[in-house]
């Protein structure tokens, strides 16, 4: 029988789509429906692919407040806006082929990520240096992307302001049902193996004891990471606290360390976060902001709380 949290949990999400999809519907309800199913696809797509990602790096790395930001993924996707936009300017940047633009960016992020794990690979490397290696990138593609900024036009760099917040309005349905896909693919995947999810976050000695190839096992899961990671921070852009928010929450409500409860209720704690709040930004605050700001703030402030509680350990 499933846990009633769960039930709680996806009954709320389900009246939060009913709310995107209905409230305020007038004109050509068709044309309408379809806008609205597009971004309620785009939103459900990131709201899967961060909420599984986060809870899969926190395992692996068996750390409850690193995300897989800390990768330098997100910084590196900021870069390469800034580069874009800098060799290219505004209008150039703005009349990129979306498909080539977004199969690039994928590519190069899961790239970079193998370049990390290719040391996993090959030896027992500690996973707390690979942390650092991402920690260190990621510093240099920022410094690298403020570089560029203060070299570019400002009115270019209007246009970087917009591509560091997530951007639900402007989606090409091609990009974000493969998108979709591939999350969906890779969220089937993390489930059937859920079971080794438990075991590997028993920690690594315990794991090895329990006959896991740790090495195998981990590399394959930050990889993972790093694709689910790529594909929904190339359709709509980077946000960093998201999955820090949403794993904390579903780790507090279901008061377990399962995988079994734990992957499918930060996936319904983010799609109520994301489809709810935008909701209610549209049809309650008038879109007086844009859900991507509003979630970084939010994500950020649990960081903080929760590097106080475990200060107070």
């Amino acid at each position: 029988m499933p846990d009633k949290r769960l039930i709680v949990l996806s009954a709320i999400a389900l009246l939060a789509v009913i709310a995107f999809l209905t409230l305020g519907l007038r004109g050509n309800i068709e044309f309408v429906l379809q806008l609205r199913a597009l971004k309620l696809l785009a939103l459900l797509q990131v709201a899967i692919s961060i909420a599984v990602s986060t809870v899969l790096f926190q395992t692996v790395t068996a750390n409850r407040i690193l995300t897989p930001s800390i990768m330098g993924l997100d910084a590196l996707y900021l870069f390469g806006q800034t580069a874009l936009v800098f060799s290219l300017g505004g209008l150039g940047y703005a009349g990129l082929n979306g498909g080539m633009k977004f199969g690039f960016e994928v590519v190069v992020m899961v790239v970079l990520s193998m370049a990390l794990l290719w040391p996993l690979l090959r030896s027992r490397m500690d996973m707390n240096l690979m942390l650092l290696m991402g920690v260190t990138l990621g510093l240099l593609f920022r410094s690298l992307s403020v570089l560029l900024s203060r070299l570019i036009d400002p009115n270019d760099f209007a246009v970087v302001q917009g591509a560091s917040f997530a951007n639900f309005n402007t989606l090409r349905a091609d990009l974000t049902v493969l998108g979709t896909i591939i999350t969906f693919a890779v969220a089937i995947l993390c489930w059937r193996a859920r079971h080794l999810l438990d075991i590997i976050g028993l920690g690594r000695e315990t794991a090895i004891g329990l006959g896991v190839n740790w090495t195998r096992s981990a590399a394959g899961l930050l990889l993972v990471v790093a694709v689910l990671v790529a594909v929904s921070t190339a359709l709509v852009g980077p946000v960093a606290f998201f999955g820090l928010l949403v794993a904390a929450l579903a780790e507090r409500l279901m008061r377990t360390q399962r995988h079994a409860l734990l992957l499918p209720a930060a996936a319904l704690v983010a799609i109520i976060v994301l489809v709810g709040g935008q909701t209610l930004l549209q049809h309650g605050l008038g879109s007086a902001s844009t859900l991507g700001v509003v979630i970084e703030f939010a994500g950020g402030l649990v960081f903080l709380l929760l590097l106080f509680l475990g200060n107070r350990k």
